[in-house]
């Protein structure tokens, strides 16, 4: 059976989130801190979801622009 962790606290992932976005390494703060550097991608990618920063992932598509391929192709 895979080892669980409990989530780690709000405030801990809002700091980790900062120091990515001031330009720290996700793997590097992994080796640091205990969560994986694809946890704190995630929450990067939560985060800037909730604060609409559509800016930070520039080819993250919209609906409307991943529908656009299958309506010219007729599907």
């Amino acid at each position: 059976m895979p080892r669980t962790r409990p989530p780690s606290p709000a405030e801990f992932r809002r700091q980790i989130v900062e120091l990515v976005r001031a330009g720290c390494d996700p793997t590097d703060l992994a080796r640091e801190f205990e969560p994986s550097a694809q946890a704190i991608r995630s929450w990067v990618a939560q985060a800037d979801r909730t604060e609409d920063r559509r800016e930070a992932k520039a080819e993250t598509l919209t609906t409307a622009e991943r529908e656009e391929p299958r309506i010219r192709l007729g599907r």
